[in-house]
């Protein structure tokens, strides 16, 4: 005879262990994080803020942060504007916006005087998500911008001239300008650092994730003294996060004790989603919009819309 008190109890026990799982906990703990941004608007900034996206170590999220947190503003909402500044166009690729020599783009503005007006495309998945991009003409522009005048406002001026147009013609204003730049100190750089009034740093959690960060600090320093005074760090992002390795969580530590009041509490964790979005000229938020990776640029975004609420 089936005893059916040790059947019930051994089913009870079988799905307490299942609940206990280490998927089935992620799976609640991101259906928890869903609930709870649905429950928030994303509120819209007092006036524009213009983020400069910049690491000069290579590999560490910049432009993957770029597109996702654009995109996730845009679906928001927000009118935003992208500028690629990096010669690589990574970021003007995974925006689908076609970039091959020839197209004008951020060069024709920093270099020939181009209205930005006049290199600016809609990205065709989200609306309100503009891109000025970038071509390989921009590689030897470190070079050109040399012997111009006023050679490091070249892209602040483009922006203040732009933003005069939209007024004079009735067009609602830019809410988010994040400008992507390329891994170097160099003059793109620093034209992004002068157009900006905010710098978001994406720093890995890997071994020398803080190796070279004195360095940009040092020059974010020397730009608010000598051009920009209105340039700060307000925001770290720590990416590539792996909650099961002892490693990312030290780093994590070490990085919020080096910048307690930047660092976001949203971090980005190594997802596949996020690696696979570029090579289909997408973000992680319109090619898989459920995924982790998602989910996290969208806690991302949404923080550092409220934290601008009370800068």
């Amino acid at each position: 005879m089936v005893d059916k008190d040790n059947v019930s109890g051994e089913t009870a026990q079988t799905t307490n262990s299942a609940a206990s799982t280490p998927l089935a906990r992620q799976l609640e703990s991101e259906k928890r994080r869903r609930e709870k941004l649905k429950t928030k608007r994303m509120p819209k900034p007092e006036h524009t803020r213009i983020i400069t996206i910049s690491n000069q170590k290579g590999g560490v999220g910049k432009t993957t942060t770029t597109v996702n947190v654009s995109t996730a503003m845009a679906r928001a909402g927000m009118n935003v504007l992208v500028i690629d500044t990096d010669p690589q166009g990574n970021a003007s690729t995974a925006l689908n916006i076609d970039h091959h020599q020839g197209v004008p783009s951020i060069y024709n503005v920093l270099i020939e005087d181009y209205d930005l007006k006049d290199v600016l495309y809609e990205n065709p998945d989200t609306d309100g998500l503009l891109v000025a991009p970038s071509t390989i003409d921009l590689a030897g522009a470190e070079i050109e911008l040399v012997s111009l005048v006023a050679r490091e406002q070249r892209l602040s001026r483009a922006l203040e001239r732009y933003f005069e147009y939209r007024e004079e013609i009735g067009l609602p204003r830019i809410d988010y300008v994040f400008i992507d730049c390329p891994p170097s100190l160099g003059l793109l750089t620093v034209n992004a650092f002068v157009a900006a009034n905010e710098v978001l740093i994406p720093i890995q959690t890997e071994y020398y994730a803080l190796e070279g960060l004195s360095q940009l600090v040092k020059n974010i320093e020397m730009i608010q003294e000598h051009l920009n005074p209105a340039l700060h760090i307000s925001t770290i992002l720590l990416t590539m996060y792996d909650s099961r390795t002892n490693l990312a969580v030290q780093v994590a530590e070490e990085v919020r004790d080096y910048f307690p009041q930047q660092v976001l509490q949203a971090v980005i964790p190594r997802n596949v989603r996020i690696s696979e979005a570029p090579s289909y000229q997408q973000s992680v938020l319109t090619y898989d919009p459920s995924s982790t990776g998602a989910l996290s640029y969208r806690e991302a975004a949404m923080e550092i819309a409220s934290r601008g609420t009370t800068q």
